[in-house]
């Protein structure tokens, strides 16, 4: 996907500083939420017409290099 940070954003004067596709309000929270709802792409885009695919995308690369290596879940027993 190349760099997708030219598509993800942070910045403490957007959305209290989370993690927001570039140019919007659209959090990578919410597109998150959206795609373990079981929304599917092309719906996110209906619905935020700012979306693509390639912003999707970057999203979910964004969140997954946050939580890659840096904790550890403990298993219910």
């Amino acid at each position: 996907m190349g760099n997708y940070m030219q598509y993800i954003e942070v910045n403490p004067k957007i959305m209290f500083g989370k993690p927001v596709v570039r140019g919007t309000r659209i959090t990578v929270e919410l597109i998150l939420e959206e795609l373990g709802a079981g929304k599917m792409t092309d719906d996110l885009i209906k619905a935020h017409p700012k979306l693509r695919k390639e912003t999707i995308w970057a999203a979910l690369k964004f969140a997954a290099d946050a939580i890659k290596g840096e904790r550890t879940y403990p298993l219910a027993v």
